[in-house]
């Protein structure tokens, strides 16, 4: 495994007053995407706002590049080098797609070499540059809040489902994307119930149960043991 860029070390986080978090212990490499599974309810978006501090950690410490974020607010963790995609889009709806990418580039203008690449992941953003992103479809929002989170490079990108409830010719052009992004040598952290995208794009696997980390390793070694898949997280997914 390659050096950590994001490790969280017995990390608890409440909802009000439900204890959400039980001591979460969880490694992300440099590069490569790692996917956080796990049975709905387990904790998996809890941890990614955790991280993004929109909820505090009541306990524990979270370190990025090797520095403590757990009490900055999300607005300073962002300028760090940390993008994130949240699972309602958090799209402004009254905002143009241009608007919605302007607000994501923390660092400054929209450099053209990268907003090329995303009018070339996501040729519909192009199309409705001008346009309020309300009016674009359900796929085409997931398109803009993913492009909104890499629109300029960032040191880690935390991605919730983002194929939940898309078509699966939505779900491909978004599973190109990341993969480029991936290429290119970008590290994620994704949450994602479609196993078949998990196994697709994840190099490494964590699976959380309660508010813990149950299990990690490579994803492959994951994919490949169908009972594990079942002991783990209920599922029963061919492997072939």
């Amino acid at each position: 495994m390659s050096e950590p860029i994001l490790q969280l070390s017995g990390v608890h986080t409440n909802i009000a007053q439900y204890q959400v978090l039980h001591g979460v212990d969880l490694t992300v490499p440099r590069g490569g995407v790692t996917m956080l599974l796990g049975r709905n309810g387990a904790g998996k978006t809890t941890t990614l706002r955790t991280i993004m501090g929109l909820w505090r950690a009541r306990a524990g410490e979270v370190l990025f590049d090797g520095d403590p974020i757990q009490r900055l607010a999300p607005p300073q963790i962002a300028r760090r080098g940390i993008g994130f995609v949240p699972e309602d889009m958090g799209i402004f709806a009254d905002l143009t797609v241009e608007e919605n990418l302007i607000l994501g580039a923390v660092s400054g203008p929209i450099r053209q070499d990268r907003l090329d690449w995303v009018f070339d992941a996501f040729p519909a953003l192009a199309t409705f540059w001008k346009m309020p992103a309300g009016n674009l479809s359900g796929g085409q929002k997931q398109m803009l809040a993913i492009a909104r989170a890499v629109i300029e490079e960032r040191g880690l990108y935390l991605i919730d489902e983002p194929s939940k409830g898309l078509a699966p010719a939505i779900i491909a052009t978004m599973a190109k994307a990341l993969k480029d992004l991936k290429t290119a040598g970008a590290t994620i952290l994704m949450v994602e119930q479609n196993f078949s995208l998990a196994r697709a794009l994840g190099d490494h696997a964590a699976v959380m149960d309660e508010g813990r980390i149950v299990w990690t390793g490579a994803m492959a070694d994951l994919a490949g043991d169908s009972a594990l898949q079942e002991s783990l997280m209920g599922l029963k997914v061919e492997t072939a």
